[in-house]
């Protein structure tokens, strides 16, 4: 799965700065059902998590990741929030102990790229086959019957480079791969490279990612896809 270190120092001011919309993503997390606890699978720096635990603030939240150093910042930025907990496991293997009503994953572990009238692609941190069958495995686990996975949609990834809030410039560059693709990230300061980051992804066509989660109690529900911010799936 993908380790985010190097980008974790930056992370805030790159998705910030025009990358997300947390409001807007939050606000169509919220709009789903209501719930009492949920679970965000790739939780980043937090950023997600905290609009959800100030509009949110009786719910039990949780937020898991695989990168140590974005987990820090998430702890200092969550600590106002007594309803959030913090756990740092991959996941192909992690563990805890209780089901949610709800988790969601946005540009985390697993989310659909959508191009025009396309069908949707299934993208994921998880280049292996294998790791991606282990990962919903132990998602099913945590997942309560009628519960739901919403994971995020997003446009088609290109190269590009851009000028972010501290004046530095972002870029990213896509390599076409056999069964997904490689992502390099930068972040240079006039001339000086400050970050660079390179994931591998695993892509899957609608049809096998529809099969790849049904197999696992995720059948999609397109009644759930209440906005363009989700795709929605039901646990059986």
């Amino acid at each position: 799965m993908g380790d985010y270190t190097n980008m974790s120092a930056y992370y805030d001011v790159i998705m910030t700065s025009g990358y997300y919309n947390y409001e807007e993503i939050v606000q169509s997390i919220l709009s789903y059902r209501e719930f009492s606890n949920v679970l965000e699978i790739g939780c980043g720096t937090g950023l997600i998590l905290e609009e959800i635990a100030k509009r949110q603030p009786k719910a039990k939240i949780t937020g898991m990741d695989l990168t140590e150093a974005m987990l820090a910042i998430a702890r200092k930025r969550l600590q106002p929030f007594p309803n959030v907990s913090l756990t740092r496991q991959n996941i192909t293997q992690f563990e805890l102990e209780q089901q949610y009503e709800l988790a969601f994953s946005y540009g985390g572990v697993w989310y659909f790229v959508i191009d025009g009238d396309k069908e949707p692609v299934l993208v994921s941190h998880l280049a292996d086959d294998a790791d991606n069958h282990q990962g919903f495995a132990h998602l099913e686990k945590h997942i309560s019957r009628g519960g739901r996975l919403l994971l995020g949609v997003q446009g088609p990834h290109h190269d590009y480079e851009r000028v972010i809030a501290n004046g530095m410039k972002y870029s990213q560059k896509i390599l076409p791969g056999e069964q997904g693709f490689t992502k390099h990230y930068y972040l240079a300061d006039e001339t000086r490279t400050v970050m660079a980051q390179t994931i591998q992804y695993r892509t899957y066509g609608f049809a096998d990612a529809r099969k790849l989660m049904a197999g696992y109690g995720f059948e999609y529900d397109p009644d759930a896809n209440l906005n363009k911010r989700f795709l929605g799936f039901t646990k059986t």
